[in-house]
């Protein structure tokens, strides 16, 4: 089975999913988010229903149609990718098939969650990405998972998956430089045709020289930056990466210097207030809003970073 030309080498938003008050999806703040980012020069897709789009906290029903309302907010300039989370092979195989048929273009096919607290056996990450593609036909991104847990795979797994059909990129989120700094040139020389897309939100200033792109959630509220950053990466241009990192230091402090990742989301919701897409940071459960006066310190930090508000 062809695959289609994809081409990620630039900034990938992993967009949120907004929320009525009343805790619906907003499909209206779909489409102004969408519209935006898909309007930007460098934004090379984006990937929905992904943990900044709380894609496990929506019914079936719900997802179709986020990855709907995204496929129509871009008006076919850039492809939509999904986030491909179900836990079983088969039952995420068939989640992968509804995505296609939704307009997904390609899927961010995650582990096995139950993998996070027991691990998995020898050739099972193999068989998930095989399985899926097969059925699907859909297009899959190697997502890798942080070194400190049990559903990271090592450096062998990672060779085998990107050397299946259909795997045509890998989200890289090791957190672990050490293995970063190791595995990343020998996975380039071995997989030369491999987009490598990091997600270290919080680490980009290092991983920027070693990558095709960025497939982040930070790409909802910086687009215009990082794809600033990606250009300096690529160049081996350090004083320019350096000088963005530090511009946007304040925010990527309020966003995922947090006591816990998750509260990015919530983090993300309140920058896009702060530029004008969103209208309010609503969240579903199990996210919870943020404690007093944390809004008032994201507004004051993408303030500080430049970032203006969105006509």
């Amino acid at each position: 089975m062809a695959l289609p030309s994809l081409d990620l080498r630039g900034l990938t938003p992993a967009p949120i999913t907004p929320f009525t008050k009343e805790g619906d999806v907003d499909y209206q703040a779909i489409n102004r988010l969408g519209s935006w980012l898909g309007s930007i020069h460098g934004v090379k897709g984006l990937v929905v229903l992904g943990h900044a789009g709380e894609g496990t906290f929506l019914t079936t029903e719900e997802q179709v149609s986020v990855i709907k309302a995204f496929v129509k907010s871009v008006d076919n300039k850039i492809p939509i990718i999904a986030g491909i989370t179900q836990e079983g092979t088969e039952v995420a195989a068939l989640e992968a098939k509804r995505a296609r048929e939704a307009g997904a273009t390609a899927g961010l096919l995650y582990p096995s969650h139950g993998w996070l607290r027991f691990g998995y056996q020898p050739g099972a990450p193999q068989d998930r990405y095989k399985r899926v593609y097969e059925v699907s036909g859909l297009p899959l991104i190697l997502f890798q998972y942080p070194d400190n847990t049990k559903a990271t795979y090592n450096l062998q797994t990672l060779l085998d998956i990107s050397a299946q059909p259909g795997v045509f990129a890998m989200k890289n989120g090791v957190r672990n430089m050490r293995r970063w700094d190791t595995e990343i040139p020998y996975i380039r020389q071995q997989r030369p045709g491999l987009q490598i897309l990091t997600c270290h939100d919080e680490y980009l200033l290092h991983t920027a020289f070693d990558v095709d792109g960025f497939l982040v959630g930070y790409g909802n509220v910086a687009p215009e930056l990082l794809i600033e950053m990606i250009e300096a990466g690529k160049a081996k241009d350090y004083p320019t990466a350096r000088r963005i990192h530090d511009t946007l230091l304040p925010v990527t402090k309020n966003i995922y210097h947090r006591g816990s990742h998750m509260e990015g989301t919530v983090a993300l919701k309140h920058a896009l207030v702060a530029r004008g897409i969103l209208d309010h940071a609503t969240v579903r459960s199990p996210l919870r809003p943020l404690v007093d006066g944390t809004e008032q310190e994201i507004h004051n930090a993408v303030a500080q970073a430049s970032l203006s508000r969105v006509a």
